[in-house]
């Protein structure tokens, strides 16, 4: 009776009991067959028979390898939020692909003007909802009017070299420059005193933004701006290229009303106001200006130090 009571359980039961395992005796059965070969490698696949017959069928498809991209990465647009700042941006010419009006919304002078300028420049005029205009603007105070910007067209720094300007060469180079408002100040500069172009380098410093086109009051339009990787690399270049550097700090070698080298072409470099001009740009220089001061103020805001200097050179020009 007992024994025919364990069968029975045996019978019912579902726990299985012990498994006895290969032990490592048929591990090689497991191994990995390697990576998938490509559609190209895979005979009788009709990418094989596609790169058999031409065999630049790989580089427009795109399954060879790729080039390694160059240069500086590429910028996105910008969106101008905000009745006021769309119209002023409209009307300081900043560059514009397309106006977007919110639709159902109360309009203004604002509105109504911000159009007219659109569409007399040719800019596309678009309706969106609320819910899209948010997502445009990324959340920021719209009040149904948005301006798109499209990403600058910076030349290359060897460019400026070649810029059909009258008189010597003149070239504004920016140090640490992280305000819009100061590239647009100093474009502006540059513009008026003579100047022909301007290099900002393309990491951690201003770029080419719709506040620095309206700050520029349309200097921007005439004036290039050119995109340096390495700013210490473009200096060298233009110093083989016969340029004098000059940087503006305020411990100065030399006082800007003694500068030899204004009649020579010129590199003026910019520092920041809180750091100033960095070590390898600083040793790149060729002087150190500074600007002399009577007052009790340490130090000029950026723009205001550039339009100094540039005045000078001017001036100096002028004399010589």
């Amino acid at each position: 009776m007992a024994g025919n009571q364990q069968r029975r359980n045996a019978r019912t039961s579902n726990k299985k009991g012990m498994v006895v395992g290969s032990g490592g005796q048929r591990r090689k059965q497991l191994k990995g067959k390697g990576p998938t070969p490509r559609a190209e490698d895979r005979v009788g696949h009709v990418s094989s028979r596609r790169a058999a017959q031409d065999p630049k069928a790989e580089r427009r498809t795109g399954s060879g390898p790729r080039r390694p991209r160059t240069g500086p990465p590429r910028a996105s647009s910008e969106m101008v939020a905000g009745r006021n700042s769309v119209l002023e941006a409209l009307r300081t010419w900043v560059p514009a692909t397309t106006l977007f009006v919110g639709n159902r919304m109360e309009s203004d002078d604002r509105v109504r003007e911000a159009v007219t300028l659109a569409t007399q420049r040719g800019i596309a005029v678009l309706e969106a909802p609320r819910t899209e205009m948010d997502r445009l603007t990324d959340g920021a105070v719209h009040q149904g009017l948005a301006l798109q910007v499209p990403p600058y067209d910076y030349k290359h720094p060897d460019d400026l070299m070649d810029v059909e300007l009258p008189g010597t060469p003149l070239i504004v180079a920016l140090d640490g420059i992280t305000d819009p408002r100061n590239l647009g100040a100093i474009i502006r500069s540059v513009g008026a005193f003579g100047g022909h172009g301007v290099v900002v380098p393309s990491r951690r410093s201003v770029g080419m933004t719709a506040s620095a086109w309206k700050t520029s009051a349309g200097a921007a339009a005439r004036i290039p701006v050119a995109q340096a990787t390495n700013l210490t690399r473009t200096l060298e270049a233009y110093r083989k290229a016969g340029f004098f550097v000059i940087g503006l700090d305020a411990d100065g070698d030399v006082e800007l009303p003694g500068l030899a080298l204004a009649d020579q072409p010129l590199v003026v470099v910019v520092g920041s106001e809180g750091k100033g001009l960095s070590r390898l740009v600083r040793e790149t220089c060729d002087q150190i200006v500074s600007i002399p001061m009577t007052g009790v103020t340490e130090s000029l805001n950026a723009g205001i130090a550039t339009a100094v200097t540039l005045y000078e050179v001017a001036q100096a020009r002028k004399r010589g």
